[in-house]
Formats: C-alpha cells, structure tokens, sequence
C-alpha cells in the first residue's frame, strides 16, 4: 500500500487518579453495546440515526493485533480488509463507562453512515474498537449471525435476517400478543399498549447475549453483578421499571418468543401494560455450548 493509505489510530486516554465511584464497564462487549447504542440513537440525536453495525470476529483478531502492537493498517491487511477503509480508536476506561468516553469524544465518528461492521478486543481497562466500511460475508460465528448453526455447506445468508428485521419481527409477534391479551399460567391478561423498539435497549440486549455466548453462563445476573436495571442505566436510559426475558436454544424469533409466551414469568413480561419499550438480541454460543442465547429487555421510560 502506498502513501495514500488513510488507515487511522485514535487513542481516548482517560486516565484519573482514582477510579469512577462505580465499577467502569469496560468489557468488550461494553464497547460494542456502546457503539450500537450511540449509532441507534444519533449520538443523542445530534446526527441521523446509523444502522447497527455487523460484529465481525475478523475485525475482533485485527483489533487484537492492534493491541500486540501491530500497525492498525497492517493488521487491517492481514485481516482482509482495505486499509483505507478502517480506523480504530483505543479507549482506557478507568474513568467512567465506554459508552460516555465515546460519546463525548467520538461519536461522530462511530455513526458514520459509511460504516459496515465493526471488531473489538479488550485488555485490562483498555479496549481496542475497529471499525470500517468495508463490506465482507459475516464471520462465524457471529453475534448477530444464524449461520453457526448450519455446516459452512448448508447454510444460504439470505435465510436469516440482519437484526433490524429480526427485532422488527419479534415487536410484531409481541404486539399481536398484547393486542388482543392472553393468559399466562393462571392470569389472564386484557389487551395492553404496543410496544416500541428502543436502539438503547437493544444495544443492552446484544450486550448481555453476546456477554453470556462468550463466557458459556445463563443467568439474569452477569459476571460482574450487574442486574439488568444496572446494564439500562449504564447507557444513559432512565428507567422506571425494567424487565427482561432470556433463552437459550431457539432457532427463530418465532420459537424464542412462542417459548416466552407459554412460561408464565416470560409471558406476564410480555404483557405488563406498564412497559413501553423492548430491544431483543442474539448471540452465537463459543464455548461449551453453541446454540442461540436470546435476549429480550422491556423498560418503562420515566416521562
């Protein structure tokens, strides 16, 4: 590559003499939610509103180059993509989550219209994120890919949704659901408000999903004791009240919903007339299990 290569290296160092009161978020899979949420929301609605970006496990080994102190265009070569499409910005959290360190000094850049997916690999309080506009087959497997389910052989792309229209589906079948009220277990429910579809939520969704596929648990409760009210507030989304639905297993946003529904404690989620917005997610399995981990967070905004 040339002298025009256009490969660029940010680096966000906010480094303070002590660390934020409350625990920094500072996960990959932080910087990843963070970077959804902020594209999903326009950077607060400063600028329009960006498509999720795909999560590439090629981008992932390129930011882990990155890191190993590989040049970010090498590494980006190395990995397949074209240098002058990719750029990278290292963020130190120990002042506070990823999602307020981005939002504040590079937002803009990572809701960029021009962006196609993104990787990300953490050290410590450090994480590394790459993203470009480079457009390539997703990886597998993939926080939002159904292929990992398929031999490479059998599986045909265009069968499975990105997840936008994933998401847009389940809010159809939940909403036909609450539209003309159901029974779940001994309580019958009377019809209730449509939800909407929250880029924030769903952002925490994908967060807590791919969380759980990468170090193999199944609980409400992440690794580091959040709750999901804690996860909501995280990104900066006032709540009221805060519900969430998880699964493991399903193959469709069909099977996933229709399993909440015939629980109890999942369908009276569903229905609680007092949520107003939902975000739902998936993510492959990676280690001992590698199926589908499903999640599904409803909120009540405070007005």
């Amino acid at each position: 590559m040339n002298g025009s290569r256009r490969t660029r290296e940010r680096v966000i160092l906010f480094v303070s003499a002590a660390l934020a009161a409350g625990p920094a978020l500072g996960s990959a899979t932080d910087a990843l939610s963070a970077v959804q949420v902020l594209r999903a929301g326009g950077c607060g609605g400063v600028v329009p509103a960006a498509l999720p970006l795909r999560h590439d496990l090629a981008l992932d080994g390129v930011a882990q180059q990155w890191a190993d102190g590989l040049p970010l265009a090498a590494a980006a070569e190395r990995g397949g993509y074209a240098a002058v499409t990719t750029s990278g910005l290292r963020v130190n959290s120990a002042a506070g989550p990823v999602l307020e360190l981005l939002r504040r000094s590079a937002c803009r850049e990572v809701t960029s219209q021009d962006l196609r997916a993104v990787g990300v690999y953490r050290n410590g309080i450090d994480a590394w994120i790459v993203i470009t506009g480079d457009y390539r087959a997703p990886s597998l497997p993939a926080a939002i890919s159904l292929t990992a389910l398929q031999p490479p052989a059998a599986v045909s792309p265009a069968r499975y949704p990105p997840a936008a229209v994933l998401a847009s589906q389940a809010l159809q079948l939940v909403n036909d659901v609450r539209a003309r009220g159901t029974r779940c277990g001994q309580h019958v429910f009377a019809p209730a408000p449509p939800l909407t579809l929250s880029g924030a939520l769903g952002g925490v969704a994908l967060g807590h999903a791919d969380d759980m596929a990468e170090h193999d648990y199944f609980e409400h409760q992440d690794l580091t004791g959040h709750s999901p009210a804690d996860r909501v507030r995280a990104v900066g989304y006032r709540e009221k009240r805060v519900g969430e639905n998880i699964a493991y297993g399903p193959k469709s946003v069909e099977e996933v919903v229709q399993g909440w529904l015939d629980s109890p404690g999942h369908c009276e989620n569903i229905m609680d007339p007092k949520f107003a917005e939902m975000g739902i997610a998936y993510a492959s399995g990676r280690t001992g299990r590698h199926g589908l981990y499903w999640v599904q967070v409803l909120a009540e905004p405070q007005a």
